[in-house]
């Protein structure tokens, strides 16, 4: 699509060249005093044309030996931009944190689940030291609750 348009701007400028050498061909010479007035008016009208605006990167993004680095750029970065590129990050941390409190609360539960179901089951004392009960417990809960 880019290309599309860099081709169009070649075929404008290419056009608009051979316009200008077919007039320059066909116009008698003029004199001095006219081409003087003509390059004063070209170069004031140079001079009242608008700036065109020059886009500056704000961080600058380089790679080299297959790591990239990034680096800020000092003339077009304010504090606000800068504030707002760690901006993900900072709610990547705040994810984090909470992914790992919710965990934590679920592993809580799910102890509390296995001592209640021990405190309320009348078990022999070997069952206590067998190391397949904890399974057995989530087995038996897991039953319980599609029974009911």
């Amino acid at each position: 699509m880019k290309n599309q348009f860099l081709t169009a701007e070649k075929q404008v400028d290419a056009l608009g060249k051979a316009l200008a050498a077919r007039l320059d061909n066909d116009l008698p010479p003029l004199s001095y005093d006219v081409t003087e007035r003509l390059r004063a008016a070209r170069m004031q009208a140079l001079a009242a044309r608008k700036p065109e605006l020059l886009m500056t990167p704000i961080a600058e993004m380089s790679l080299s030996a297959g790591q990239a680095t990034l680096a800020w750029g000092g003339e077009g970065g304010n504090i606000w931009n800068r504030l707002a590129s760690f901006l993900p990050l900072l709610v990547l941390i705040i994810g984090l944190i909470a992914v790992q409190r919710i965990q934590s609360e679920n592993n809580t539960i799910e102890i509390a689940e296995v001592d209640s179901a021990l405190l309320l089951d009348e078990l022999p004392p070997m069952a206590y030291t067998d190391p397949g009960f904890l399974q057995f417990l989530k087995v038996n809960q897991t039953e319980q609750s599609e029974t009911r």
